[in-house]
This record gives C-alpha cells, structure tokens and sequence, in this order.
C-alpha cells in the first residue's frame, strides 16, 4: 500500500491488516512513509521509506521505491506472497518476474481508470495471473469480469462501527456548525476531478438562494484552487467551510444533516457507510459503482444523474421541506448495514488469503 492518504482505501487496508494478524504469522506492510504506522497492529512490521510525510512526493514516485522495497522482500524471504491493495498492475508485473503468488484488491471502478485502448488490452493479459482479483461490489463485479474477461471475488468493505462512533464523538470547536435551524451539508472526498465537487458546488449555489444552509468541504488536493475560486467568484464564503486534511473527519460528520457524495465514479465509498451508521440523510451521484447498491437503488437515501446538479439541488430541497418524512429512509439505511459486518467480511480475506498460502 504506497500511497498512504487517509481515504477509504487506507481505512480497509488498516481493518483488513490488523484482522489478518491475528491469525498469520510474519505479516508486513510496505508504505512509503510512517504518518499512519500507529494505527496498524504491533504485530505487523510496517516497513517504510522515510518515517516523515512528504506531500510533494507523487503517488508514481512513492509505488516506485514501494515496489523496491518489495523486491528487496523477495530476495530477503523465498515464502512470500503479495496482497497488492495499490499498484497492483506493477506488482502483478514484478509476481511474474520473481514467481510468487498474490492477490489484488481493486478499489474503483473501471470506468474511470480503463479507456486506453492499450492499458485494456494489458489489463485483460496480466489481470489473468493473480489468484484472486478482489472488488467491493456486486456491480464492481460485473462490470471488471466482463470488461477483462476474469472471475472475480466480490467482498464488501468491512465497517468497524465501533471506531466510527467513537470517532463520530469527539468534540470540535467551530461555531460553524452550530446554527440552529440552517441546513448543514457536508462532503468528505479528495479535491481530485473523480470527486466533481463543481457539481456539488452548483447545487448548493442554487439552494443557497432559497434556504439557510451550510457547505463543508473536508478534504486536499489538486483541485483546492478551483474549489476556491468557484467559492470567491460565487461570493459563497460565508456558507462555505474548506476543512483541510484531519485524520478525524467523522466528528464533522456527526454535526452535519446531510452527506452529499457527487463522485464520477467510485468503489465502495465507506464515507457513505459511516454517515449511516451516524443516521445522517445520504444523498450520491448514480455512479459506478457502489453507491446505489449501498443505498438499494434509492431505498436508503437519494441518488442523482451524475454531473446534474440541478437535480441535486432540488433533492436537497425536498429533504429540507419534509425532513419527518426521511425519518424512515434513515432508520432502514441504518438497519442495512449488517451487509458490511466486519467480521463476516474480515473472515472472507482470511479465506482468500490462507487459500493463496495453501497453493504450492
């Protein structure tokens, strides 16, 4: 796992890790800095590049010298076998070389990430190797095993709820979030273009016209400027709160109303999972994949057309008129999410992985 930033990726790659330490002996992980090494199981050796983060560094730069490392790995241990949750086309590429065994873990659709006409003829050649190519939803599924022709192994993300609401507790002190009656509205997400908050910001331009409300925006990345100049231009300042990276967005969360995710595409986004599980009102783009098979296609909370946010605006509206009303919706969403047990879904990687250590 090279690039260790904060997401919904590092989350599962931490969960998944620690669970498997409880049952494998000599687990390592490579990373290319320390800033998240306190949260991994002790018996884990964690091994990294430098202990100190490096923002400037790209993510190609960290998988470069990751990959160093794990070819260092191999020299150092002929038993090993690679569980890739990043740079997996690189470390399928560097199995073949050395002859070891790996699973991949896919974390977002296709879609976004596949429309080269020669990445997809590599994909389909080397996705054929690993013994397993793990995604996170069912229509995740569908959608890599027909596009590369595979079979892949379907395992939902597994939510430590018990971490979220401890998380989802802390105290912040922001009078921000403290108006009464203002409708506050938050997104949690990279400012990267897979994220489309310019359509999020649209939609909040609109009702902002209309209703008191509030926009917090947790997150970095290259899209920050952009974010900002929609903000200034719009004379949105007020209304509009930028919360830079925090390894604790949860207690935001906690003190908003609604969860607005306008992504382009996604995997299984666990933002959405954890405001659920703090019965917050879920709103997300129609996507691939993910969203819409958390919330049962609309049952759980709302979904728009990606990129609409005249529709996003008017759904949000709705909620603010008849928010009794999403009482119900919020209360199922609650009770759906038995789906994402972390330990029924733990145990699944268990399985694949001692299966992987079983083959000769």
């Amino acid at each position: 796992m090279p690039s260790m930033e904060g997401g919904g990726v590092e989350k599962n790659a931490i969960i998944i890790s620690n669970y498997l330490a409880n049952f494998i002996n000599n687990v390592e992980l490579i990373t290319y800095d320390g800033k998240f090494n306190r949260y991994f199981d002790k018996r884990i050796k964690v091994i990294n590049h430098i202990k100190k983060s490096n923002l400037k560094r790209s993510k190609y730069y960290k998988y470069f010298i990751c990959l160093i490392l794990l070819v260092r790995s191999f020299f150092k241990n002929k038993e090993i076998y690679v569980f890739a949750f990043q740079a997996n086309i690189y470390c399928i590429i560097l199995a073949i070389i050395f002859r070891k065994k790996l699973i991949t873990r896919s974390n977002s659709s296709p879609s976004g990430w596949s429309r080269n006409i020669i990445k997809n003829l590599l994909f389909r050649i080397l996705f054929k190797y690993p013994e397993k190519i793990i995604v996170n939803s069912k229509a995740f599924k569908k959608e890599i095993d027909n596009k590369f022709k595979i079979n892949s192994k379907m395992i939902y993300n597994p939510l430590d709820k018990l971490e979220v609401l401890k998380k989802s507790r802390e105290k912040i002190r922001d009078n921000f979030f403290k108006s009464g009656k203002t409708l506050k509205i938050i997104n949690v997400s990279r400012f990267t273009d897979q994220k489309d908050h310019i359509t999020l910001l649209k939609a909040f331009k609109l009702i902002s016209k209309k209703i008191s409300s509030k926009l917090v925006l947790v997150g970095y990345g290259s899209n920050k400027n952009k974010i900002l100049n929609f903000i200034k231009e719009n004379k949105l300042q007020k209304k509009i709160k930028i919360i830079n990276f925090t390894f604790n967005p949860l207690k935001y969360v906690s003190k908003s109303d609604i969860f607005v995710l306008s992504s382009l595409y996604e995997g299984l986004p666990n933002v959405i999972l954890e405001s659920m599980l703090m019965k917050k009102y879920v709103i997300s783009s129609n996507c691939p994949t993910g969203p819409s098979e958390i919330l049962e296609k609309g049952k759980y909370g709302s979904l728009f057309p990606v990129g609409n946010y005249n529709k996003l605006s008017e759904i949000i509206l709705n909620y603010y008129a008849n928010k009794v009303k999403y009482v119900k919706k919020i209360n199922k969403a609650y009770k759906s999410l038995y789906r994402f047990d972390k330990e029924k879904n733990c145990e699944s990687y268990l399985i694949e992985v001692q299966k992987l250590m079983e083959i000769n």
